[in-house]
């Protein structure tokens, strides 16, 4: 019995001592792959401060030497003349209006879709549909810009009746579809991570299928709904080569059938032969975009949360 009691007390003895070992050797793991991701959220961090202290660093120049109301509020662009002027109101302005065009047209087609796709649709439609979107989500920019300048511009141009169809509408329709995917995907995502139990209670309560996806499943997934707008609003104002083939790239003011160019088509165009003051401009106008990004960024999901919450 002595003998027993003595063979049982050391396996127990070298059970917890496999077991504090198996414990610590887990422990020194997840250390590991807690500092992993330390180190790469510090890189991400950095790699964004970088940037923006570079953009300052390189845009602050052009900007107090064209001065800070001609730079911003100046209607002509002539950065090549004899007497160069850097205004960039016309790109400013094309940029809004393309990116809330975009974004008035792509939003609703692309959360209804998500809806659709999430709730409602077949496995086997959501399956082929969700492929679908990820091929377009794969598809590069100058294929939007070759298929948009070879079919949707002729097509503007005879339905319209203008002699040309390049122009902020082409851009606004090429961006539109191109921030669905995104918004798709995400939006889905969100939907099919609310627990199925609020679905249920509320069918429980009386309320219709599509009630209960509008007014429970919708409001309980509107921080990733708000983050897929957001994502979308990012393509559309930092895409460039589409938008390029389809939208002319004159410097004008925004008119549906005139052409113009948005804030990236500006420096895409011009900074592989520029040099001197109108460089340090192209530069200026990218700081203005990256301030424009974060403006427009920090607003949706201001509003958009802060409509969310008192929905609530």
């Amino acid at each position: 019995m002595v003998v027993t009691d003595q063979m049982a007390k050391t396996s127990d003895a070298d059970q917890s001592n496999s077991s504090k070992k198996k414990k610590s050797g887990r422990q020194k793991v997840e250390a590991v792959v807690h500092g992993i991701f330390f180190v790469l959220g510090m890189l991400t961090i950095a790699s964004v401060i970088l940037i923006t202290v570079y953009l300052i660093v390189s845009g602050l120049p052009a900007i107090r030497e064209i001065g800070l109301v001609d730079f911003l509020f100046g209607t002509v662009w002539q950065s090549t003349a004899s007497e160069p002027k850097f205004g960039i109101l016309p790109f400013i302005m094309t940029s809004v209006y393309g990116t809330i065009g975009a974004i008035l047209i792509g939003a609703p087609i692309g959360f209804l879709a998500s809806v659709y796709l999430s709730k409602i649709a077949p496995k086997s439609v959501r399956r082929i549909m969700e492929q679908a979107v990820s091929m377009l989500a794969g598809i590069p920019s100058v294929v939007y810009g070759l298929v948009g300048m070879m079919v949707l511009v002729p097509w503007i141009g005879r339905a319209f009746n203008v002699p040309d169809g390049t122009g902020l509408l082409a851009a606004i329709l090429v961006l539109s579809i191109m921030v669905l995917p995104s918004i798709i995907k995400v939006s889905i995502d969100a939907l099919d991570s609310v627990p199925k139990e609020f679905e249920e209670a509320s069918l429980a309560l009386g309320a219709t299928p599509i009630e209960t996806y509008f007014k429970v499943s919708v409001p309980a997934a509107k921080s990733g709904i708000t983050a897929a707008i957001v994502l979308g609003v990012g393509r559309a104002i930092g895409e460039a080569m589409a938008v390029i083939m389809v939208s002319g790239n004159a410097a004008n003011m925004p008119g549906l059938f005139q052409s113009v160019r948005f804030l990236t088509t500006a420096v895409a165009s011009e900074m592989s032969y520029a040099s001197g003051l109108q460089r340090e401009a192209l530069f200026s106008i990218a700081l203005v975009l990256f301030i424009f990004i974060m403006i427009i960024n920090g607003a949706l999901n201001y509003f958009l949360k802060k409509g969310g919450l008192d929905h609530e």
